[in-house]
């Protein structure tokens, strides 16, 4: 049975897993994102692979894909007049990677 791997990475670690994926024989396609809480650039790598590969595939990800802290700074909230808000930066942690494994119905290549 074919599958889908989906997987949501950070764009730091994208071209590294990419390559990772090829030197092991898997192909890959790169679609360019944008994530939500910070709004900073992702990258959705998709992989079709037989079932028996999935295991590996995820391991690739997980080997090429680490989550890391970062300081942001906080958006000001709404003030009212003669209110100041000095925003403190907050530690957030990114990277890592997000990852779906779907089944696929019917694949094609031409």
């Amino acid at each position: 049975m074919m599958k889908l791997i989906l997987s949501i990475v950070h764009s730091d670690d994208a071209e590294i897993l990419i390559r990772a994926l090829e030197q092991r024989g898997h192909r890959c396609t790169k679609i360019s994102t944008t994530g939500g809480f910070l709004r900073e650039g992702n990258a959705t790598i998709l992989v079709g692979a037989e079932a028996a590969q999935v295991d590996e595939i995820l391991a690739i990800i997980k080997e090429n894909c680490h989550a890391r802290t970062q300081l942001v700074s906080p958006l000001p909230p709404v003030a009212e007049a003669g209110e100041f808000f000095i925003p403190r930066p907050v530690e957030v942690q990114v990277g890592g990677a997000t990852v779906f494994v779907l089944n696929v119905e019917r694949s094609e290549k031409f």
